[in-house]
């Protein structure tokens, strides 16, 4: 209870530290912007601009106040324990239309690492839950099962099962399996197809499970690996060396009202089922229907019931892929979009905490606030058509003009204020990295600093990019056009111009109408919108540099400057089960497999 009332007091501490740095900034800057105005007169346009100036920088400074929490919170004590684990655990691996053979490699990988652990480790199942549509996938998904089989003595503690209808998507292919399995064990470890954990890693949660009786999901902190592209290499750099500190904060103000990302997360089974059944909404997609963004609600679900949800950033050993080109990117967040947005349904749900209701908040707030930085601009720019010419010649009867204060000073202040609030967290990131020694595991200081100088300016440039393609998907979700749940794509990430060029003339399109707008209407605001516009002008070129190989050393993460050992052990059984995949063409008429939803739960 003290432990539990501890936590309660950091949490609100640093909740009230995060909202009172993060709205005197946004009042700072807008009074700052009025007072920039206020020098020429103020209009409806002004009160309009000031008004989105203090949302949006409310928004990038909340995101700031993350990192600064992390930092001062300082790094967190790996917890480790040798105590024999007591809880039944299955990892749950739901599939839909991906590649078997990589997909089962990683969980023969695990497998082998469990089993290295002793054991506690082979006694811990594993569950593949197909949603596959596809039926030539669907075959592959047998024969690389009796592969896993045979190679893992997989008998009695690997299985598979197909859904017939994948109603529910994801969440409900969990739902079924706890249905029919779930009283088999106590503990569930929710993976994704592109997942990988440390077997250590994984006994490890269920040793922290078993001492907190009151914890019903614990989260990792999954690092990003194997990315190949400029892109992705930028974006696995940015989760390996910015994310702890992000979720040492995010950590220290959700308490025990904690998140779930839907992956590399293990659930108190019992807790779970209880707490975490999903209404389907009244209505069409995109609004109605099922749940899309399943994992914030079942959180928030968890807390209602009284159990904790926690992120633990010291679990080493667990792992993700992410998206190779800003396409992929796109299409990912496409249904992150709707799915964030589909929580206005649920924001007055009964007896939710209020923390979690803020939490729906923001997460909705993260895709609506390029609107408001769109409207600032558009704002700004037609602002001149709709405003009086000034008068050099108030004074009556006075011959010389009086000129109006552009308070440029105070622009400028403003303006770097606004940038240190994008740019600032990273670099006192890179610097807590160099002084702590974390950065070795980068490189060296030098290359720390390089990597993150790299990633601040692919990020900045690249932005204006992702906002127009998150503009557009909030439009679309907004107007009714329900996005599914599209299969995610693997492979090296490449591009062509010409998928370059289809994917994103529209934007450029956006772009040169904006520029050109603002070159008639307000040209003194051209060379301030180049950064946005040129862009958004170069989106192809932007789209498809950043889709090629990254050959230097740039980005380079711990996961590669010394590898997990798991990584490795999935290579070897990748490359050896990719020498073989011909051979095993004979077994696609198989029908004799054991199947996770036909055992008896105890």
């Amino acid at each position: 209870m003290a432990t539990q009332n501890r936590q309660e007091r950091v949490a609100t501490l640093a909740r009230q530290v995060a909202l009172a740095v993060s709205f005197s900034a946004a009042v700072t800057a807008c009074l700052i912007f009025v007072q920039i105005d206020a020098a020429n007169g103020i209009d409806a346009f002004d009160i309009v601009r000031s008004l989105l100036i203090l949302v949006s920088t409310w928004w990038l400074a909340w995101g700031a106040s993350l990192a600064l929490l992390g930092l001062v919170g300082g790094p967190v004590e790996p917890q480790h324990s040798d105590a024999r684990t007591q809880g039944r655990t299955v990892v749950l691996v739901p599939v839909y239309n991906e590649e078997p053979v990589t997909t089962f490699s990683r969980i023969a990988a695990m497998e082998k690492s469990l089993s290295a652990c002793g054991p506690d480790g082979k006694a811990v199942h594993f569950a593949i839950l197909s949603d596959t549509r596809n039926e030539d996938i669907a075959k592959l998904e047998r024969v690389w099962f009796l592969r896993l089989l045979r190679e893992c003595d997989g008998e009695g503690k690997i299985f598979y099962r197909r859904r017939s209808d994948n109603s529910g998507r994801k969440a409900g292919n969990i739902e079924d399996f706890f249905k029919r399995s779930g009283g088999a064990y106590d503990y569930a470890l929710i993976l994704d197809a592109d997942s990988l954990m440390e077997g250590e890693t994984i006994l490890e949660m269920v040793r922290r499970m078993d001492a907190d009786p009151t914890l019903g999901l614990l989260q990792s902190l999954p690092k990003v690996i194997r990315a190949r592209t400029i892109f992705g290499r930028a974006m696995q750099f940015a989760a390996s060396f910015n994310s702890p500190v992000f979720a040492r904060g995010l950590g220290l103000m959700q308490g025990r009202t904690g998140p779930f990302w839907g992956h590399n997360a293990m659930v108190r089974v019992r807790a779970f089922v209880e707490s975490c059944g999903l209404p389907e909404l009244s209505g069409r997609p995109p609004f109605g229907g099922h749940i899309m963004s399943h994992d914030y609600v079942e959180a928030a679900l968890l807390a209602r019931a009284g159990w904790q949800v926690r992120l633990d950033v010291d679990l080493e050993g667990s792992y993700e892929e992410g998206p190779e080109n800003i396409l992929d990117h796109a299409k990912r967040d496409r249904r992150w979009c709707q799915g964030n947005l589909q929580h206005t349904r649920l924001l007055l749900a009964p007896g939710l905490k209020p923390w979690s209701r803020f939490v729906f908040v923001q997460g909705i707030f993260a895709y609506i606030a390029p609107l408001f930085w769109l409207g600032f601009l558009a704002a700004s720019i037609t602002a001149p058509a709709f405003t009086p010419p000034p008068d050099y010649f108030p004074v009556e009867d006075w011959r010389f003009p009086i000129f109006p204060s552009y308070e440029t000073s105070t622009a400028i202040a403003l303006l770097v204020g606004i940038i240190g609030l994008l740019i600032l967290p990273k670099l006192l990131v890179a610097v807590d990295a160099i002084l702590r020694g974390r950065a070795d595991g980068f490189g060296c200081w030098r290359q720390t600093l390089r990597s993150t100088l790299a990633e601040l300016l692919l990020s900045s440039v690249t932005a204006p990019v992702l906002l127009v393609f998150q503009t557009r998907s909030v439009l679309q979700v907004l107007r009714g056009s329900d996005g599914g749940w599209p299969t995610n794509n693997r492979g090296d990430g490449s591009l062509t111009y010409a998928t370059g060029w289809a994917a994103s003339y529209w934007i450029v399109s956006f772009g040169l109408a904006g520029l050109g707008a603002a070159y008639f209407m307000a040209p003194s605001l051209v060379p301030w919108l180049l950064p946005v516009t040129l862009p958004m002008i170069l989106a192809p070129v932007l789209i498809v540099w950043s889709s090629r190989p990254l050959a230097t050393s740039l980005f380079l993460t711990p996961a590669e400057k010394s590898p997990s050992p798991i990584l490795k052990t999935q290579t070897d059984i990748l490359e050896a089960w990719r020498q073989t995949e011909d051979s095993l063409s004979s077994l696609l008429g198989t029908d004799e497999l054991p199947l996770a939803a036909n055992r008896n739960p105890a």
